[in-house]
């Protein structure tokens, strides 16, 4: 199925491409180009909408053709007047991915059933298109109400942020004996008081990212972060419940072969909140394992093509290794096999102590820092307990052909002088 995307926005088309290849084993061809007239052989083209744009008047709109038009929600009124939209769906920007995967999971389905089965009869496709149209519609007031559930709630867990960082300084100015003298128990007390405090604040700040970060696009860190520190702050962080319940921990950590961009607080995060799941579950006198090293990450997918921006794009056969590797297992219950994926889902709740299909907030927060950092984090299962990887890419090389142009820009200068 072909598949093409009608923007110049690279965050759009990397959200597209995401959510493409979580359809395993399908047949797609993905791409953007800058008009119409070049998707217009597409089986399926997404269209990204500005209120200054003219439609051209070779567009055939008919209930034929399958698109999805991706537009804000203040120029809705000015789309309706100009185009008749039977037929198609709108996605509200920004766009909600878990939308946007089931709509094109919906176009990449029918458009099988029809290489199977051939041509659908007339009158049960005009039955169908009629109800398809109050669904779309339907749709487009749920997708209004989840911007406003939203955006009220962005500003809910930003007011609570003020309140929390005073209750922090309170307690920290307490257990530096600033405000008087502590006995054993008061200072044991006030650590914890701390420690649910700090896990309340960090649970708040990734609340605020899941509601509003998530559809923003994000520049990839610029600055070289120490993991390991990062590794070892977190190790600290959880170190209470290892001791409650007597839980052996392991670390190896081989320090980064090149260089790594990461948000060493946003990092820490993950792996804070990666090591509470695995303490969670892990039951006492166990044990959990960290290991970090570099690794080599294929990222090729030889279905997918990059469009018109990368018309030179080849690829290579080099196996050095170009990310680092982080796992955290743990010694308790497995995940089941069908749990792995949506168990980083933001919509998935605990539900109960051994039951780890329903792993809470802490792995959707997770999954959305990695994917900033343009990495990956999965989750794998055995017997033996479950595990969880994160993949964060080094720095990107400038090529060969930039390094010699570099070089000779040097030298000419040299010479000049």
């Amino acid at each position: 199925m072909r598949i093409r995307l009608i923007s110049g926005d690279r965050f759009l088309y990397r959200l597209c491409r995401e959510v493409l290849l979580g359809f395993r084993d399908r047949e797609w061809d993905f791409g953007m180009v800058n008009s119409y007239e070049q998707a217009r052989s597409a089986d399926l083209f997404l269209w990204d909408l500005h209120p200054d744009m003219q439609f051209p008047e070779s567009a055939d709109f008919n209930s034929s053709r399958k698109g999805i038009f991706l537009i804000a929600r203040r120029h809705l009124g000015l789309l309706q007047r100009r185009l008749p939209l039977t037929g198609f769906s709108i996605v509200l920007k920004p766009v909600n991915a878990v939308l946007l995967r089931a709509l094109l999971e919906e176009a990449v389905s029918q458009h099988e059933t029809r290489k199977v089965e051939g041509q659908i009869a007339e009158q049960l496709r005009q039955e169908r298109d009629q109800m398809l149209q109050y669904l779309l519609q339907a749709n487009l007031k749920l997708q209004e109400y989840d911007q406003d559930r939203t955006n009220f709630l962005a500003h809910s867990v930003h007011d609570f942020r003020a309140p929390l960082s005073a209750i922090q300084g309170y307690c920290a100015l307490l257990l530096d004996g600033q405000l008087g003298t502590l006995d054993p128990e008061q200072t044991k007390i006030l650590e914890r008081m701390e420690r649910s405090v700090k896990r309340l604040a960090r649970l708040t700040a990734g609340m605020l990212q899941m509601s509003a970060g998530a559809r923003i696009p994000r520049r990839p860190p610029r600055g070289d972060g120490n993991i390991e520190a990062c590794i070892a702050q977190a190790v600290h962080e959880v170190k209470p419940v290892l001791e409650s319940k007597q839980i052996e921990m392991w670390v190896q950590v081989t320090p980064p072969s090149d260089v790594l961009y990461i948000d060493e607080v946003q990092i820490e995060q993950v792996l804070v909140n990666l090591l509470d799941n695995a303490c969670r579950f892990t039951p006492k006198e166990g044990r959990i394992e960290i290991r970090a090293y570099s690794d080599f990450w294929d990222r090729r997918f030889p279905r997918m093509t990059e469009g018109r921006e990368h018309p030179d794009r080849r690829e290579g056969c080099s196996r050095d290794k170009n990310a680092y590797r982080v796992e955290v297992r743990d010694s308790g219950p497995g995940v089941a096999t069908k749990d792995l994926e949506r168990i980083f889902e933001e919509y998935t709740t605990d539900s109960s102590a051994n039951d780890r299909s329903r792993a809470g907030l802490g792995l959707a927060i997770c999954r959305q820092i990695i994917s900033s950092h343009r990495g990956k984090v999965f989750a794998e299962s055995t017997r033996q307990g479950a595990t969880f990887v994160f993949m964060l890419p080094y720095a990107e090389k400038k090529s060969q052909v930039e390094v010699t142009t570099m070089s000779a820009e040097v030298n000419s200068a040299v010479v000049s002088e």
